[in-house]
């Protein structure tokens, strides 16, 4: 009786994966984005079943729960995953494939089969497999009585190594589930980078236990102004937050599972007014207060000021002459430590230091910077910059770490080892790479994130300026046309900024970066001669009813429909 019993479920599964066997699939049942390079349509479609298992090697154990979870989620079924070959669908590493992250997915109606030369590669293989089911399938009651995936071969790798998006927690603070929700969709477009900025003029948000002024005090403000910079108002709300240390592991090891990397910024020597309004011996000039434009702080801060404390956490937004002193070893001591308890936090072979938007102004009168100009033999306060940057690469190198910093440090001699991340264009890019330094390209034309999505600003929520449209970041290039072939190959890529000045809630952030983060996801990943906008816009089309299913508050709005 057991006999047959077994028989009988043989043949209904065998029954059912038949009636797949020859069903025919169109090009929307495959909304890839971003698109593959190799990418073949077959009859046939998977059925998820009592019968579905994943199976692969000890070393893919944690890809293979990913997937089985996925599946048994979408199926509203217990879809087991286990070591070995006994599974109809394979995860398996393949040492023919050539990239470090690319895969192969093979679909039929009786079996899948992902392959990556490593366990990144598998995992991208299962987004994109993940991409292949339903849209529904992304929502809380996203079950289904029938889940079935179109049969398909694909062949699939990244153009480049670095595909990264950047979010700034500082000017508007994120909780911890925000920046997992952020990481999963960095994973779910196959980008590889969640660059972290940390500090600003209006709040440091990484707990350092050596300093603990720098949450207690710099993490909050005592307003903000209201509209755009320079304001008409101050909000006259307390506003702040951070992350304990033990956040950032929780983040950082979340980010592992899914093949991220996460890059801590800590800025310096600019846009540093937060810190120093924690420990004021940082400044050129401790006793000097701290000035919002257009005298637009908050009651709470002009009384402060007046019992005697002159520097507060910065209330606006732009660039203030308040910096960090770099004739000062006390700085560099603090710089160091506070590197000491970041460092150990992040597994990242890189941390961004900035080196942006710093001026001069306090350095040229300050008698301890000028002592130093002096003493290191410099010519003027561009190379002082230099020389900070450098210091602090040497300190950072000495620990095993990279630095990238935003194009300014080209001013007055680039350090030895440092990426550039090119935002003022791509000339920083282009001068980097002629010097053989390793550049990430992240222009604001193409990649700001923070700008209007369209010409009707009046429609849109407040932004910081310019416009950038989906179809301006799907047509932007990475690799410049002036530099030779052998300077291209310092281009490592490409990453999408955002600055959260005027994006106070989760809300507004998914609603400015998506889809435009879907466009850069493809012009990163997918190859450049394949690039068509119509066909890129079809698969959006699509693409955004998984972003519905997961709701998600993406701009609607850039989304060309068929019919417009």
């Amino acid at each position: 009786m057991r006999l047959l019993v077994v028989i009988c479920a043989c043949f209904l599964s065998i029954s059912c994966s038949n009636k797949y066997k020859e069903v025919a699939n169109t090009d929307q049942d495959y909304p890839i984005i971003p698109k593959p390079l190799v990418m073949e349509m077959a009859k046939g479609r998977f059925l998820v079943d009592n019968n579905t298992k994943v199976s692969g090697e000890a070393s893919l154990e944690k890809e293979g729960q990913f997937l089985a979870d996925m599946l048994g989620a979408a199926a509203g079924l217990d879809v087991p995953f286990s070591e070995g070959a006994q599974g109809n669908i394979q995860l398996k590493l393949d040492n023919s494939i050539s990239n470090e992250e690319g895969y192969k997915l093979e679909v039929a109606y009786n079996k899948i089969s992902i392959s990556g030369k490593n366990a990144k590669g598998v995992f991208y293989g299962i987004q994109t497999l993940r991409q292949l089911l339903p849209a529904s399938i992304e929502s809380a009651n996203g079950s289904l009585n029938e889940l079935t995936i179109p049969a398909v071969s694909i062949k699939d790798e990244p153009r480049y190594v670095y595909r990264g998006m950047h979010l700034d927690v500082a000017r508007h603070f994120f909780p911890v589930d925000f920046i997992k929700k952020y990481i999963d969709l960095i994973a779910l477009h196959k980008m590889n980078t969640f660059h972290w900025h940390l500090t600003e003029d209006q709040g440091w948000r990484i707990e350092i236990k050596k300093y603990p002024k720098l949450t207690e005090i710099g993490s909050k403000r005592y307003g903000t102004i209201v509209g755009h910079h320079p304001g008409t108002a101050n909000d006259e709300k307390e506003y702040g937050g951070y992350y304990t240390q033990e956040d950032v592991k929780e983040i950082v090891a979340y980010a592992s599972e899914r093949h991220v990397t996460v890059i801590p910024e800590i800025e310096l020597p600019g846009h540093s007014s937060a810190a120093i309004a924690a420990y004021p011996y940082l400044s050129c000039f401790p006793e000097e207060p701290t000035v919002v434009t257009n005298d637009m702080m908050s009651q709470k801060g002009k009384e402060v000021q007046a019992a005697g404390t002159p520097k507060i956490v910065q209330e606006t937004w732009g660039v203030f002459n308040d910096v960090y002193c770099a004739g000062k070893d006390e700085t560099f001591a603090f710089l160091q430590d506070v590197l000491d308890e970041v460092i150990p936090l992040f597994p990242s072979k890189y941390v961004h230091i900035g080196g942006d938007e710093c001026p001069k102004k306090n350095w040229e009168r300050c008698p301890n910077c000028q002592a130093r100009i002096k003493a290191e033999g410099l010519h003027d306060e561009h190379e002082l910059q230099s020389y900070f940057i450098q210091r602090m690469e040497k300190y950072l190198n000495s620990k095993g770490k990279q630095i990238i910093g935003w194009d300014e440090i080209l001013e007055g001699g680039l350090a030895p080892n440092a990426t550039v991340m090119s935002w003022r264009g791509t000339k920083g890019g282009i001068e980097a790479a002629k010097q053989h330094h390793d550049v990430i390209m992240t222009p604001g034309h193409s990649c700001y994130f923070d700008h209007y999505q369209s010409q009707d600003k009046a429609n849109e929520p407040l932004a910081i300026g310019g416009k950038t449209t989906v179809a301006d970041v799907y047509a932007y290039e990475p690799t410049p046309e002036e530099l030779s072939a052998e300077e291209q190959k310092f281009i490592l890529g490409a990453q999408g900024n955002v600055w959260t000045e005027y994006m106070a809630t989760t809300d507004y952030v998914e609603y400015m970066i998506l889809p435009r983060m879907s466009a850069l996801s493809e012009v990163v990943w997918s190859d450049k001669d394949a690039k068509n906008w119509d066909d890129f816009n079809a698969r959006l089309n699509i693409f955004v009813d998984r972003l519905d299913a997961m709701g998600l508050n993406y701009a609607k709005h850039s989304v060309q429909k068929k019919s417009e």
